[in-house]
């Protein structure tokens, strides 16, 4: 450069482009990329691209586990409806039986004979009840652990694939 300014032209002239010189400012525009590709070194084009694949596989990755990640959750959530009907049906089964079987002996005490027999009959009662309370209180108590470690398994798997595929630095 000679240290000179280079003078510019005012700002009429600018605002009233010709247009030939409206063509030749958009065919430059139209070769800015090629002639920035020419420019820029062969290596940071490779590290852009190898960035963008990168971060393109990255996030088909997350995608990928959030769309897993939603499937376990659905599963688990099928698994818990399923279980928790399973147990309902149980306990109602057990308090039919329950019902039944209260029932006979208010029946038998009907026609008993003598105190001591309504006496005996109300004692068995209360001993059978009271011990299939407790067994099913038992089998429903280990049916909801079972169905809870169950519903939780999907989930579990999830989770250790998670940590073994993002859990190790970039």
């Amino acid at each position: 450069m000679s240290g000179k300014l280079r003078s510019f032209e005012p700002l009429e002239t600018v605002g009233n482009a010709t247009e030939q010189g409206t063509a030749t400012q958009t065919k430059g525009a139209d070769q800015a990329p090629a002639r920035l590709r020419a420019n820029v070194p062969n290596e940071a084009a490779q590290a852009q691209h190898q960035v963008f694949h990168t971060t393109t596989k990255y996030a088909e990755e997350w995608v990928s586990l959030g769309q897993g990640n939603f499937d376990a959750i659905l599963k688990s959530s099928q698994i818990w409806a399923a279980g928790v009907q399973d147990l309902a049906k149980q306990i109602a089964a057990s308090a039919q039986a329950s019902f039944d079987e209260s029932l006979a002996t208010f029946k038998a005490l009907s026609s008993v004979k003598s105190p001591q027999e309504a006496l005996d009959l109300q004692t068995t009662l209360a001993r059978t009840v009271l011990e299939k309370t407790l067994a099913e209180t038992g089998r429903i108590g280990d049916a909801s652990l079972k169905l809870f470690e169950q519903t939780l398994a999907p989930i579990a798997a999830r989770a250790t694939l998670t940590v073994e595929k993002f859990g190790k630095p970039v």
